[in-house]
């Protein structure tokens, strides 16, 4: 373990912009004794802790989390948290889903993945069939031997639902975040700002629902 310092929990992802998300979303969590988690130095990301990449050959969000979490928790002796999450939509049968990242065949081209859904949705004009909803699973791991080993893997699930727009707009967030634009709401994932997006966000309503699972693993420690 490499670059981990005083670390308290690993975030398994290399993914800058799902770091700044998942530190956001922990950020005020309350440890027993009062003390809050400080985000900024008790949370890192894999690259920091010197863990490899996990090839993600689940065949469902939640077992990709798990494969993340499991493999990064032992490579670090770190609580770890992990989340696998993509755009399901309606008429693509639920596609890309777990393979949202490199629908366009390389993994995290944002522009080339989007360009391709854009053109497959071309033909559907009806904003009633551009229904999608994104779709998140986090999981936390606690390794053997950590003090707070005795709290069992977790999944927890969160879902936004929306509707696809028929080109990209707004500047914030990442991946297919500029095509949806949530029900309820008038602007893209892209055009809300970080709060905004991140209080209603798949992956806000999972790590919200992890919370509680994170201050018990960290109890002890």
């Amino acid at each position: 373990m490499t670059g981990a310092g005083s670390a308290r929990l690993v975030l398994a992802t290399h993914n800058r912009g799902k770091l700044v998300e998942l530190r956001e979303m922990l950020r005020g969590t309350v440890l027993p004794g009062g003390r809050a988690l400080d985000v900024d130095t008790d949370v890192i990301d894999a690259g920091t802790a010197g863990a490899p990449d996990v090839r993600e050959t689940g065949v469902t969000f939640a077992e990709n989390a798990l494969l993340k979490a499991h493999a990064v928790a032992a490579a670090t002796g770190l609580p770890a948290i992990a989340d696998d999450s993509g755009l399901a939509v309606d008429v693509l049968g639920g596609a890309p889903g777990i393979f949202s990242a490199r629908w366009a065949g390389r993994h995290g081209d944002d522009e080339a993945n989007l360009r391709l859904l854009l053109a497959q949705l071309g033909d559907i004009d009806d904003d009633e069939h551009r229904g999608a909803a994104f779709v998140c699973a986090a999981a936390l791991v606690v390794p053997g031997g950590h003090p707070g080993a005795d709290v069992e893997p977790v999944v927890v699930h969160g879902q936004l639902r929306g509707t696809l727009l028929h080109e990209p707009r707004g500047e914030h967030g990442f991946g297919y975040d500029p095509i949806l634009r949530p029900d309820g709401h008038d602007r893209s994932c892209a055009e809300l700002d970080p709060a905004e997006k991140n209080a209603i966000s798949h992956r806000g309503q999972a790590m919200r629902a992890l919370v509680p699972h994170v201050v018990s693993a960290l109890a002890a420690r």
